[in-house]
Order: C-alpha cells, then sequence, then structure tokens
C-alpha cells in the first residue's frame, strides 16, 4: 500500500505479472497440452485405419485446441514479442480445421496431405516463437517440436501417396508432441522455481 501525497488517501497497487507468472502460465498450458495429445492420440489410435466419425471429430478437434491454447498463449504474452507468431499459429490452425472438414469424406490419403502441409506451417511457426522464447527457457524442446512437424508433415504429404495410407503416424506425431510440452513444462518449472 501507498499513500498519495496530496490526498492521504491509501492506495492498493496491483502488481503486473512478471516474467515469473508469465513462466507459471506457460508451464500449465503445455502441461495441458501434454494431457491432451496424450488422450487424443489414445483416442485416434485404435480408429486409424479409417474415418469414421468418432476419427473425424478428432482430426478437426485437434487443430481447434491448437488455435485455442495460441489464443490463450497470446493473451498471456502479449509483451515479450511472440505473438506474431503465435496470431500465425491461430489463423493456420483455423484453416486446418476447415480444411479437414472439407476432405473428411475424401478418406486417409487426403486428410494426411491437409495434415501435413499444416504440420509444415505449423512447425515453422513453432520454431519462430520458440526461438524468440529462448531467453525465457525450457525451448529447446519447442525448437526440435518445430523442426519435427516440418519433417513430420512431409512425410504425411509422401505417405499420402503410398498405397498403405493410415493415420497411425498423425497419433505418433502428436503424443511425441505433447511429450516435447511435457519435457518443456518440466523445464519451465525448473526456471520458475530458480
Amino acid at each position: 500500500m501507498s499513500s498519495s501525497p496530496t490526498t492521504g488517501r491509501r492506495t492498493v497497487r496491483t502488481p503486473r505479472p512478471g516474467p515469473v507468472d508469465g513462466t507459471v502460465a506457460l508451464r500449465r498450458l503445455y502441461l495441458a497440452r501434454f494431457a491432451f495429445a496424450l488422450l487424443w492420440a489414445a483416442l485416434l489410435l485404435p480408429n486409424a485405419a479409417e474415418v469414421g466419425p468418432l476419427t473425424a471429430a478428432l482430426l478437426v478437434l485437434y487443430p481447434l485446441v491448437d488455435v485455442a491454447a495460441a489464443v490463450i498463449d497470446a493473451r498471456s504474452s502479449r509483451a515479450t514479442g511472440v505473438a506474431p507468431g503465435l496470431y500465425a499459429t491461430i489463423v493456420l490452425g483455423g484453416f486446418a480445421a476447415v480444411g479437414l472438414v472439407v476432405v473428411l469424406g475424401s478418406g486417409v490419403p487426403a486428410v494426411l496431405r491437409v495434415w501435413g502441409a499444416w504440420a509444415v506451417v505449423a512447425g515453422v511457426a513453432q520454431l519462430v516463437v520458440a526461438l524468440r522464447r529462448r531467453a525465457a527457457g525450457g525451448q529447446g524442446a519447442m525448437i526440435a517440436s518445430g523442426s519435427l512437424s516440418v519433417v513430420a508433415g512431409a512425410s504425411f504429404v509422401l505417405m499420402a501417396s503410398g498405397g498403405e495410407a493410415s493415420l497411425t503416424g498423425v497419433a505418433g506425431y502428436a503424443l511425441l508432441g505433447g511429450v516435447f510440452f511435457l519435457v518443456s513444462a518440466l523445464r519451465l518449472g525448473r526456471v520458475a522455481s530458480a
């Protein structure tokens, strides 16, 4: 509390969120993304051979959760300079969800092409955000994850041309992405407690 010299009234100042608060929020978001990826992959894996109703819903849900997470992240990290990369993630995830809705009836190869294109471009956006956050710590796994997205996305597009197209790789990709979120969350926990 402080006193105003002119009025003598006491005022309460609410502290602005600092870097540690942002780190805690980011850590929680990463933990939530890990849990979602784990559950999502567990539900998709047994249904990866074809695009049924559950698989279709899961495929559209994933980029929408990515959008929601990027919105939350952008709101909590406005002052860090990463917002443009997060805004790109929001737009890309929206396009991916719409693109998936459009191709769901066309089968697994069409889904793999859309998912692959999204993974490549979203991976580049993730790399940009992680590189800008390097000083905050805990971003090595996010840099690896963005790189993996680029490579995995290209492989999904190539897989779509093969005779045995399956969404099993997409489930594995989501699971591995979730592990990267977990590793980053654990590292951010160390940064926040230091």
